[in-house]
């Protein structure tokens, strides 16, 4: 009796290609979370620089807060000089006035670093958001990408799924559990096409005997190294 190995064949590319679709689907939501991950970095990069810009503005109003703390100081001591009876006092009012003025003089020289930083900062947060931007776009489109493969992956899912429904009939029952067992197996491949007189899988010789019993196609015969089924795959001229 001649076996029909083409619907072990189709049976065994149908659930290759289920085998493949069913990793895709697994893995689809971890891959949307990677590009939401990526998405919600790109944001807080943005973020963490508006927020160095706002600790640098809360800085620099402490800082113009302190100096005009000083220069109210320094109007008191410069009312108070009228008013001194000594020497000695009016010598002491105006070393604090001089001190003080150099304490000004230092809040104020952080005050323009600052605001020669804050310059900085704004660059820094109109290139990352320029960056951020371009890139969310980017892993948009990848998202929709991704959404629409699921889509036309289930779809197709269901297609074989149907394929194989009205396949499974046509092969004999012996042969079909012979195949699941071996499918089960051996890591969803239960069928190997003989290859210049190896077997395609495990690469081992097939003696002379078994290719001849191979090419009548009347039985089934397993590799005796990797137990899977083994085919004559006709080649063309």
């Amino acid at each position: 009796m001649e076996i029909n190995f083409s619907n072990l064949i189709h049976l065994q590319e149908i659930d290759t290609e289920l085998h493949h679709i069913s990793l895709f689907l697994k893995n689809f939501p971890h891959q949307i979370k990677e590009i939401d991950n990526k998405i919600e970095q790109s944001s807080q990069i943005v973020l963490k620089a508006k927020e160095k810009l706002a600790k640098n503005q809360k800085k620099r109003r402490d800082l113009e807060a302190e100096a005009q703390d000083l220069k109210t100081q320094i109007s008191k001591y410069k009312l108070q000089l009228n008013k001194v009876k000594t020497n000695r006092e009016y010598s002491s009012l105006l070393k604090e006035i001089e001190e003080t003025q150099q304490k000004i003089d230092s809040l104020e020289e952080e005050i323009i670093s600052e605001m020669l930083a804050a310059d900085d900062i704004e660059v820094e947060i109109k290139e990352a958001s320029q960056k951020a931007n371009k890139s969310q776009q980017e892993l948009a489109k990848e998202k929709d990408k991704l959404i629409q493969k699921k889509k036309e992956m289930e779809e197709k899912k269901a297609r074989l799924l149907g394929e194989k429904e009205a396949l499974v009939p046509k092969i004999p029952r012996d042969q079909l559990n012979l195949y699941v067992k071996i499918y089960r197996k051996n890591n969803g491949i239960a069928l190997s096409p003989i290859n210049d007189e190896f077997c395609s899988m495990c690469h081992m010789r097939i003696r002379p005997q078994v290719l001849n019993e191979l090419k009548a196609q009347n039985k089934i015969i397993l590799c005796e190294n990797c137990g899977r089924i083994l085919y004559w795959e006709k080649k063309s001229a």
